[in-house]
């Protein structure tokens, strides 16, 4: 059975959320405020976290920031509704997802799911291509074998497509799978991470990896013409 971590303050989506959860056969330990949730998930045990941003005690944010030090447990933050900063940041900080409130339940089942997939997936592989090596559970990348810092942004952009090797990828299927499909920004924010990414990138290896393919987007490929 796996099992979620639920760190929400509101007791009526508490408690709603956890009853729906369990009929789904997941198993639910609750906290209401930020202290106690961090306190839970540093003990690990649990498959993933649904962390509310607005919490006593600390903030989901802080709670995040601070769970990242020690581990990549999936995590879906839970907003409000105009809160797009929180969105973000929260992305920006390794937030695996968010949903917005008020949410349906199916939603939130549907991304649970689409979580606890990737994190299966990125637990049984690393991501190679070419002197390119991104190893997703310690969140590191390495080319030609020496280690590149990356934002949160950057790691996600360069992790989808070296899932997607040889694939053109269009802006906005990017700004769908690393902002999510519901962020409201222009997709010109892609070329601009792009070009952060090629730059870390060039510092260590004179192959051009990631290729612009002119009114489509981009792809991880060797050198060519494009």
């Amino acid at each position: 059975m796996q099992k979620i971590l639920l760190v929400e303050d509101e007791p009526s989506i508490a408690r709603f959320v956890e009853l729906e959860l369990s009929h789904e056969g997941y198993e639910v330990t609750k906290a209401e405020d930020g202290r106690t949730g961090l306190e839970l998930a540093e003990k690990g045990g649990f498959d993933l976290m649904l962390l509310d941003i607005m919490l006593p005690g600390l903030n989901g944010l802080e709670v995040l920031r601070r769970l990242r030090k020690t581990s990549q447990m999936p995590v879906i933050m839970l907003t409000a509704r105009d809160a797009v900063m929180d969105k973000v940041t929260g992305l920006d900080m390794g937030a695996d997802d968010y949903i917005t409130k008020p949410f349906s339940i199916e939603e939130l089942l549907a991304r649970i799911r689409s979580a606890l997939r990737k994190q299966v997936k990125q637990e049984t592989s690393a991501l190679v291509y070419g002197p390119i090596e991104l190893d997703v559970l310690r969140h590191t990348v390495s080319v030609n074998g020496e280690t590149i810092d990356l934002t949160g942004r950057e790691f996600a952009l360069l992790q989808t497509l070296m899932e997607n090797q040889g694939i053109v990828m269009t802006r906005e299927t990017l700004m769908d799978k690393v902002w999510g499909y519901d962020f409201v920004g222009e997709t010109n924010l892609v070329d601009v991470y792009i070009r952060y990414l090629r730059t870390k990138i060039a510092s260590k290896t004179d192959q051009r990896l990631i290729q612009t393919v002119r009114g489509l987007g981009y792809v991880l490929r060797e050198d060519e013409s494009a």
